[in-house]
């Protein structure tokens, strides 16, 4: 494709896509191409300056290009870690800086038995790990917690 700035004989200007240079030849000359405004058919090209995309800017697109998206697991480390954060997501419930006291209370039976996740502080990890209530922690942070 290519575009052309054009002029037809009453002095309007507009621009215009063809095929090729050789397809506008063949238009132009069998009087198919006309000017928008007016309706004439006598058009000629126009000066005009190439489109030609500087070599810094050509660089810099195939290096933004090359550059590794922020989303997408790099290794497989990290794929196995995002695999685990979407299975434990979508099969637990998140209870917040509630986790010590839910945990407990499942624990004790107060509160109906399923599968949570959350955060505690280190003091209070430890209790519950002293006082045999099987806790683990996890190898990512909650999404609210991430940037």
């Amino acid at each position: 494709m290519i575009r052309y700035a054009l002029t037809c004989g009453a002095g309007h200007g507009f621009e215009s896509w063809f095929a090729s240079a050789a397809a506008y030849d063949t238009l132009a000359g069998a009087g198919q191409v006309s000017c928008p405004i007016c309706g004439e058919t006598r058009v000629e090209k126009a000066i005009m300056a190439p489109a030609v995309t500087p070599a810094r800017k050509a660089e810099a697109a195939a290096a933004a290009e090359a550059r590794p998206k922020l989303g997408t697991p790099q290794s497989e480390l990290e794929a196995a870690l995002a695999a685990l954060r979407r299975q434990v997501e979508e099969n637990s419930e998140y209870v917040g800086m509630n986790f010590a006291t839910e945990a407990r209370a499942i624990h004790e039976g107060a509160s109906p038995e399923r599968a949570i996740y959350g955060e505690a502080k280190p003091e209070e990890a430890k209790r519950l790990i002293e006082d045999g209530i099987p806790v683990a922690p996890l190898p990512f942070r909650p999404a609210r917690k991430s940037n």
